[in-house]
């Protein structure tokens, strides 16, 4: 996708870390497409090179933080390790799930030649936990919006767990949704990142609504959150 404006997706920054709202469908890093990427154009808004932290998927869109010197990196990472960090996403799903909120834990492993992920109930030579919590927290006539936290950080992970109980994402067709979305986006949204400041020390949440867009616009626990 075209980024008229990188400046317009800046959420946050200061002299350690800068955080933006990407878009769906533009890639967070260089893929094998030649499309411009997140971090090229945060780059060239920073005037400096920046380190990748933590990735979304291309499709998804929401909070991308990124660091701007190593020592903030490392301080940011030890977070992700620990699990320290709250990480708080939005999906929307056609199917509710028989649960109206559920811890899910799987093992998952990556194919790296269908860049799929494929799920367990129990671990296997190369497979890795993922552990995630989720809450339908309103609904709409045909969809229905899953509040999800992680507690680990796995190659599709949301993606596939919730796929695992029925309840593929929108748009998502690898994970099992009959259609995609005419802009090959999916409804799977980085809502909210917590996080100590590097040399602060104070909590840090950025949120950020998601995209202006029919489907998310429908609910009403969205349409509260822009009030």
């Amino acid at each position: 996708m075209q980024v008229e404006n990188i400046g317009e997706l800046v959420l946050y920054k200061n002299k350690q870390l800068i955080a933006f709202n990407k878009p769906p469908t533009l890639p967070v890093q260089e893929d094998k497409t030649d499309d411009k990427s997140l971090l090229n154009l945060a780059e060239i808004y920073c005037k400096s090179s920046l380190y990748l932290i933590h990735r979304i998927d291309r499709p998804a869109s929401g909070i991308v933080l990124f660091a701007k010197t190593k020592k903030a990196l490392a301080f940011i990472n030890a977070q992700f390790q620990d699990r320290s960090i709250k990480k708080t996403y939005l999906a929307v799903v056609k199917n509710k799930p028989k649960q109206s909120e559920d811890k899910l834990i799987h093992f998952l492993k990556k194919n790296q030649k269908t860049n799929r992920s494929y799920l367990s109930e129990e671990k296997t030579p190369h497979s890795k936990e993922a552990i995630l919590t989720y809450k339908v927290i309103d609904s709409i006539d045909n969809y229905h919006l899953l509040e999800v936290e992680i507690e680990t950080g796995r190659h599709h992970q949301i993606r596939a767990q919730l796929s695992a109980i029925g309840s593929p994402i929108k748009g998502d067709v690898k994970y099992g949704f009959k259609r995609g979305n005419k802009d090959r986006s999916i409804h799977l949204h980085a809502w909210k990142l917590a996080f100590k400041h590097p040399t602060t020390k104070e909590q840090e949440e950025l949120i950020i609504t998601p995209p202006d867009e029919v489907v998310w616009n429908a609910f009403d626990f969205l349409k509260k959150q822009k009030a």
